[in-house]
């Protein structure tokens, strides 16, 4: 997620669009990108709120800085967990303001060059909060029923979208499920997406949990998947599958089932970057793009796969 502002970071190492160098910076990323492969970019836009103000992953995760901590946000004044500070519940101003960093944000992943952009409204951070009954527990026109839960999320994906070229795609992430009693479920889900389509999202990022430190997900492979196939059903509209996907059969299996439209790997191309490429070439495609200067890499992937032979990758 890349965050629309200093304060709405979860981390002090995550990324920010919210600086004019910013901008310059990713500008010179995707330019690159798109010179040099057929790859499309999308920007994933989010606020950390009550999340935020965290160590990085690999040092203590969730756990509050040692020093230099800053301010949070939130629907509900919550802590994430016992050992994680207490956030503001937001006031109208505060809305007004985080949702023109929204806005900014989008303006400057246009003129960066990206093809698509994202608002992240699940896991539990800022719009995600006001979304989950277990995080919003407001008595205002904010708070209470899905409608009025919705009813900001909905706000800053519009203003998003009132900037967003027409002609370019916009995608939003929900949690399907809080994993807890009293949470969103699968059939509130379903709704959710149903709302953020009427707003004039193109396809929705279904994931799942991440929303209360209580939670108990059922984790599997593809253990998401079902409430991408639930709503792309159910509502019609387009549906991009995420979670514990990490074999080409998987990603196969889901689009061939009808079960999304598009498959998200993160933690795959984590542990090899290339791994689109290296999955095309154990099954056989000739017709995958490859930068030019990977091409001796290309042939060779091909030769073995030819003798049978590979990189690991299970078809």
């Amino acid at each position: 997620m890349t965050c629309v502002s200093p304060e709405g970071r979860i981390t002090p190492g995550c990324p920010g669009l919210y600086a004019p160098e910013h901008e310059v910076a990713w500008k010179r990323l995707v330019d690159f990108v798109h010179a040099e492969t057929e790859a499309k970019l999308c920007m994933q836009i989010g606020h950390s709120g009550r999340k935020g103000s965290t160590q990085v992953g690999w040092e203590d995760a969730d756990a509050p800085l040692n020093a230099g901590n800053w301010p949070l946000l939130s629907a509900s004044a919550l802590p994430w967990s016992e050992g994680n500070a207490t956030p503001k519940a937001m006031d109208r101003s505060e809305m007004d303001r985080v949702r023109d960093q929204f806005v900014a944000a989008t303006e400057m992943a246009n003129r960066a060059g990206f093809d698509m952009v994202e608002l992240h409204a699940a896991h539990g951070y800022l719009l995600s909060s006001f979304i989950s009954p277990l995080s919003n527990t407001r008595t205002d026109e904010y708070g209470g029923s899905l409608e009025n839960r919705m009813r900001y999320p909905l706000e800053v994906f519009r203003a998003m979208r009132a900037v967003w070229p027409e002609g370019k795609p916009m995608s939003v992430r929900i949690s399907a499920s809080d994993w807890a009693e009293g949470g969103v479920d699968a059939a509130e889900a379903v709704e959710i997406a149903a709302l953020f389509r009427a707003a004039g999202v193109d396809i929705v990022d279904v994931s799942a949990g991440q929303t209360s430190a209580g939670a108990k997900p059922v984790y599997g492979r593809m253990f998401q998947t079902p409430f991408s196939d639930r709503i792309r059903n159910e509502t019609g509209m387009p549906t991009m599958a995420v979670g514990n996907i990490y074999e080409p059969d998987h990603v196969n299996s889901i689009l061939m089932a009808g079960r999304a439209d598009l498959v998200c790997l993160a933690r795959p191309h984590l542990a090899d970057p290339y791994w689109t490429l290296h999955a095309a070439a154990a099954l056989g495609d000739t017709g995958t793009h490859w930068p030019l200067p990977y091409l001796p890499g290309r042939d060779q992937m091909r030769r073995l796969a030819e003798r049978g032979e590979g990189l690991g990758l299970r078809v």
